[in-house]
């Protein structure tokens, strides 16, 4: 991995042609593949619990999400599988009308991501803020840490060292050597050592009942009618905005880790096929799975969609044929691995006391509240949302008090010049800035160094020439720039 992976360039670093013709790069990404596959058999089981389905309807779902996602073109190297953000989005559903209209609002839900990639919604990603990006990546690794916890309560004691030893040989094994990755070695050791030693301890098997066959073609065993459409339409439009959400947010991040850019409507397309596909093999919704992917990045080396594609196909192999070896996998070797995850993965520089002091507070409350708000629900999707919605309202409050306004008077006419960025926040404090009683006859508003955003500065306006013509005084704006011009000329005087 590491002599050839640096002679690369980035864009090079994403060639899958160029890693099929290199056969130590090709061993990189079937081995992060491998690693991958076997934490994502656990956490998948896992989230269809949480979902109240069967475990073979995670694992389905996770090797077609990941085989489709990586041939229609999703973000390279990033693992989208059955995600628990997503399950617990459609648990009510299951529960209330049954599998057969998961599935069908699977269907939906990846026709909707389809349609919002074809309306360029992706685009819109850049408008997050950099503090919501850090929240989201803290809150990101605060969440799979916590994850870890219930592996870690009431268990054999044994547990314990089991996954201190995994955690040293993830940390240190790099050291002597990159050629296999660290997680798949302590996967192996720590399994070699339960089953010689014949140590009882918490196994993947203990999780759920792994498949024995392979998936089918299945048509969504529902009436194709409203009534059905009523149903699954709420379930399906918030799958597909909580996944697209999450994965872009995670392809971002992949983006920075790798230092190679990635099409957000490429990615939306694609997982919305991916998701299409799997509603109709029988799985569950699925989007970016956010731990698996730094496992296979950050951890594993992975670059290209070989891994990606690999990490279902050896999930469904492993699930499949090797099913009883698998079961015997101890919780505490993939417990270590999603550890040192957590570890890499926070920010540990944004919370510096040095950082905290430079950064200004509002920014620091931003992260802050996404962090808090992603733990506290267990949703990373209201937490970047909440952090959003913070930071425009910081930044509108912010701006909105960056407008002057200069009081001049020249003869017998007042001259009020306005400085900055007039919408509606700023707008409402401008009304206050005129005396109107006590000005003379004539007054005069320089806009030369200001610029009308919106219709409510234009009500604004006509509001203080309103208030000056009670007064029987005379009112003249000018100075605005073209643009401003014409939504005064449009607007001005019809908003009362």
């Amino acid at each position: 991995m590491s002599a050839a992976i640096a002679e690369l360039t980035p864009l090079q670093r994403q060639s899958v042609l160029r890693t099929l013709k290199s056969p130590r790069l090709l061993k990189t990404e079937l081995l992060a593949g491998l690693v991958v596959s076997l934490a994502l058999i656990p956490e998948v089981i896992a989230f269809t619990v949480i979902a109240g389905v069967d475990p073979r309807v995670g694992i389905f779902a996770s090797f077609t999400m990941s085989v489709v996602i990586a041939i229609t073109g999703g973000r390279p190297a990033m693992i989208s599988a059955a995600a628990g953000a997503v399950a617990l989005v459609v648990a009510p559903l299951v529960r209330a009308h049954g599998v057969e209209y998961l599935f069908a609002t699977v269907v939906l839900a990846g026709v909707i991501q389809v349609s919002l990639a074809l309306l360029g919604v992706a685009k819109l990603l850049r408008f997050i803020p950099r503090q919501v990006m850090i929240g989201f990546v803290n809150g990101l690794a605060i969440s799979i840490f916590w994850a870890q916890m219930p592996e870690l309560r009431n268990v054999p004691w044994m547990v314990y060292p089991l996954v201190i030893l995994g955690v040293a040989i993830v940390c240190f094994f790099p050291k002597i050597t990159k050629a296999v990755p660290a997680p798949l070695i302590a996967i192996v050791v720590l399994t070699a050592i339960t089953i010689f030693a014949k140590v009882a301890v918490p196994t993947v098997g203990e999780k759920g009942e792994l498949p024995d066959s392979l998936p089918l073609f299945h048509l969504p065993g529902v009436p194709l009618d409203l009534q059905t459409l009523k149903i699954i339409a709420p379930y399906a439009i918030a799958v597909a905005f909580v996944g697209l959400l999450e994965s872009l947010l995670t392809a971002k991040l992949v983006d920075d880790i790798t230092d190679t850019p990635s099409s957000k409507t490429r990615e939306s397309w694609a997982q919305g096929t991916a998701n299409i596909v799997t509603g109709f093999f029988g799985g569950i919704c699925g989007c970016a799975m956010i731990g698996q992917t730094m496992v296979g990045v950050k951890v594993s080396g992975g670059r290209t969609r070989i891994s990606t594609a690999f990490a279902g196909i050896f999930m469904l192999l492993l699930a499949v044929l090797l099913g009883d070896i698998v079961a015997q996998i101890p919780m505490a070797a993939l417990v270590a691995v999603m550890i040192v995850v957590s570890a890499t993965t926070f920010d540990w520089h944004s919370i510096r006391p040095s950082t905290l002091k430079m950064m200004p507070k509002s920014e620091t409350f931003v992260m802050a509240i996404t962090v808090l708000l992603t733990v506290i629900t267990s949703n990373l999707a209201i937490g970047v949302g909440a952090g959003i919605l913070s930071a425009m309202v910081l930044f509108a409050n912010r701006v909105a008090h960056l407008v002057t306004v200069e009081r001049t008077p020249e003869g017998e006419t007042m001259i009020y010049k306005v400085n900055g960025e007039l919408f509606f926040a700023s707008s409402n404090d401008l009304y206050t800035q005129f005396d109107y009683a006590q000005d003379p006859e004539r007054v005069v508003i320089d806009m030369s160094d200001s610029h009308l955003w919106d219709a409510s500065t234009v009500a604004a306006l006509d509001s203080i020439r309103i208030k000056y013509e009670k007064y029987g005084k005379s009112v003249e704006i000018r100075g605005l720039n073209e643009a401003s011009q014409k939504m005064q000329d449009r607007l001005g005087g019809k908003l009362s």
